[in-house]
């Protein structure tokens, strides 16, 4: 028989004496009903028809008598019976509260399991959903705090220190630019902008600390000039003396310089900086005179300015090469 979550079967009481049916009767009996089941179109054509339960016993008897078995008219009277009354018949129980309760208790370990993971899962979910969100709006306080605090005062405080040291004009209207420009970045909360516009005036602020004189090279075998014959006019000279920075403490320094030949700009310790053709002939005289040049200093850069001061006159441009 084929189990189910819940429903009644009507089985007959098994009795062992008086007028009750013994175990063996009962079962046969179970088995005829079984066997008109399988044969379900011609049992009901049979009981459809009314005076037909003699054809149909003739039927069962001959299919018992050729399996060798002996079944009497009373056993397969109560068979043809028991099949019309629909006993040993599963009924399911119709759906319902009690139905679905009954369900859930023969399938409670499933459940119980099903809920378990489910609420791990919650919890799981819950504490993500938490930790995103205080990272989320600790982001944002953050955020908030760089723009309405911690710039603001990095700005002015920049500012400030790049001010004190600005000497001249052009410098101070430099700090002013850039001061503007933290501003500006600020008042339409832009971060980035921001923070580039205060570590410019870091920036400026160490240039303008910083001396160093531009000297001409004039160590043996080394050239203190060259002149550069341009591919667009060639019946015309560039004239260049070959510098390098160099600190009050002996320092050489590095710049990034743009070669006006190539375009391309490049950090070196050592350029050709573009000078008219008398200031290139009058140090070309001063070294040729005894092989020491006596004014090897081109320019110097003062504490507070943006650019060095050039002793001798020169031109823009400049070149990486030669």
């Amino acid at each position: 028989m084929t189990s189910a979550t819940s429903g009644s079967l009507s089985v007959p009481s098994v009795s062992s004496g008086g007028n009750g049916q013994s175990l063996d009767e009962l079962m046969l009996a179970m088995d005829v009903v079984d066997t008109l089941r399988h044969q379900e179109a011609v049992a009901e054509r049979e009981i459809a028809q009314d005076g037909r339960d003699e054809g149909l016993k003739e039927r069962l008897r001959r299919l018992y008598e050729s399996q060798g078995l002996e079944v009497s008219d009373r056993i397969l009277d109560e068979g043809i019976a028991a099949l019309k009354e629909s006993r040993f018949t599963y009924e399911r129980t119709p759906a319902g509260l009690s139905r679905t309760l009954a369900g859930l208790w023969v399938r409670r370990g499933r459940v119980m399991a099903g809920i378990a993971t489910l609420i791990v899962l919650f919890g799981i979910w819950s504490a993500y959903s938490s930790w995103t969100t205080h990272s989320r709006e600790q982001a944002a306080e953050a955020a908030r705090i760089e723009l309405t605090e911690t710039l603001p005062a990095n700005a002015k405080k920049a500012e400030e220190a790049a001010m004190a040291e600005a000497r001249t004009k052009a410098a101070q209207d430099r700090v002013q630019q850039l001061y503007r420009d933290a501003t500006l970045a600020l008042a339409r909360a832009d971060a980035p902008a921001a923070r580039v516009a205060v570590a410019s005036l870091e920036t400026l602020r160490q240039s303008l600390v910083q001396t160093y004189q531009l000297r001409i090279v004039t160590r043996q075998g080394e050239r203190s000039g060259v002149f550069r014959i341009p591919d667009a006019n060639t019946s015309a000279r560039n004239y260049y003396l070959i510098v390098e920075a160099v600190t009050p403490d002996g320092e050489l320094l590095s710049f990034p310089i743009r070669n006006e030949e190539t375009n391309e700009t490049t950090v070196v310790s050592r350029w050709g900086v573009r000078v008219p053709q008398a200031t290139y002939e009058a140090v070309r005289d001063d070294k040729m005179d005894d092989g020491i040049l006596q004014n090897n200093i081109l320019a110097t850069k003062p504490r507070g300015a943006l650019k060095p001061v050039y002793e001798m006159p020169v031109s823009d441009g400049a070149i990486t090469k030669w």
